[in-house]
């Protein structure tokens, strides 16, 4: 009796062991066969809630194209889209979620580089891909081992672009007026340089974002005598700004980012407050096929440069997945720049023909709708043109892309 229970405890044993073993292939096969999750973390609401919807439209469009041609390694495209509220607080719960419960390879997306700032070290520990539309410098000086990509260029490059535009402007005294920001003094530094090689001089002054009035602020600028004012805030607070300046009498250059003084901006105010204000921003490669094919999926006459990155951003995500052969986020940042960027490769500027080179054994050299995506070895982008765009009655009209 002892002997048969201890056989049978024995085979009851044996046979569960056995039931696991035999069970890992059927969850590895599992694992590999079911949809592959990507993320959107955009601000849906919030400073940045122009952008994120349009943002989302397109990642939307790109994989239900790439869906309906078979989807990537033989498995559907999930898409998981979140609202980081424009708000480090609300995008780190988003992401976390992201990465802990729907399992994302990748997140695509984020705007604000507050956002980007809190999210990234979620990413890198977690092996997670990090695609990003934010500016600031340090985002990419941050720790990320690689898993982290920007399709915006810097606030380096950006910064002097400012100087450059004013002093071309015949502008001798800038004056910068900026809310706390992660980019806020590498943007002051770089127009600073620009200008002072040019023999002009510069001034700052850093404001609370959440204040109904400048009034103060502005005079401390005015007592700067500058003959150009740049604005580096967002949408609500620029406007406040410029009416506080346009009451105190300015008359002189107005230059800010083409995602602040946006065209709800120019709806928002009078007229004359915004008139004849500049904007500078990374400009899409309008006339390209990536550019022309993004405006037929997304229905969008002219689609903003954060809308044509994160177009460049999933259909890079998508091939590089397919180049690996895994759908990991160790597996897009090791592939990424091999899709993006590979010397002699078929010249391809989406993904759906990008996926057909790969599967033929071709190496692939991506274009997109916001230009040439390729990165060096932090993740910044290498190059990008600017639009320079001005408001004219009540509409703001292309001066030049360069």
């Amino acid at each position: 009796m002892t002997q048969l229970t201890i056989d049978r405890r024995r085979l009851l044993a044996g046979t569960a062991a056995f039931a696991g073993i035999a069970g890992l292939p059927r969850l590895a096969l599992a694992q590999q066969s079911g949809p592959i999750r990507i993320g959107t973390l955009t601000p849906l609401t919030g400073s940045g809630g122009p952008y994120g919807p349009v943002m989302v439209k397109a990642v939307k469009a790109v994989v239900d194209e790439v869906n309906a041609a078979g989807g990537v390694l033989g498995r559907k495209i999930e898409l998981i889209s979140e609202d980081d509220q424009t708000n480090p607080e609300a995008g780190v719960r988003a992401a976390r979620k992201m990465i802990d419960v729907d399992k994302v390879s990748a997140i695509l997306g984020t705007w604000a580089s507050s956002v980007t700032t809190a999210v990234a070290p979620l990413c890198w520990e977690s092996k997670t891909f990090l695609a990003t539309v934010s500016g600031a410098d340090a985002i990419t000086q941050l720790p990320h081992q690689g898993y982290l990509i920007r399709t915006q260029p810097n606030t380096t490059l950006q910064g002097k672009k400012f100087g450059e535009f004013c002093i071309a402007e015949k502008a001798k005294r800038v004056f910068f007026v900026s809310p706390q920001t992660p980019f806020v003094k590498s943007q002051f530094d770089n127009i600073t340089a620009a200008v002072k090689a040019a023999g002009g001089e510069t001034g700052s002054l850093v404001y609370d974002d959440k204040k109904p009035s400048y009034r103060t602020e502005v005079d401390e600028a005015l007592r700067f005598k500058p003959d150009a004012i740049v604005f580096g805030g967002y949408t609500p607070d620029t406007a406040v700004m410029l009416k506080d300046v346009y009451r105190a009498g300015f008359s002189g250059l107005k230059v800010a980012f083409g995602y602040s003084v946006n065209q709800k901006l120019i709806e928002s105010v009078p007229a004359e407050v915004v008139d004849k204000t500049y904007t500078i921003s990374p400009s899409p490669a309008e006339g390209s096929k990536a550019y022309e094919r993004l405006v037929k999926l997304i229905g969008v006459a002219s689609p903003d440069p954060y809308t044509t990155q994160i177009y460049d951003q999933i259909n890079l995500v998508l091939m590089a997945i397919a180049f690996a052969g895994d759908a990991s986020g160790t597996a897009i940042k090791d592939a990424v720049r091999k899709v993006s960027q590979a010397q002699g490769g078929t010249k391809v500027d989406n993904a759906v023909d990008g996926l057909k080179a790969i599967a033929a054994k071709q190496p692939v050299d991506y274009d997109g709708a916001s230009g040439p995506c390729d990165f060096d070895a932090i993740g910044d982008i290498i190059d990008s043109k600017f639009r320079y765009e001005q408001v004219q009655g009540g509409k703001l009209t292309l001066v030049k892309i360069a």
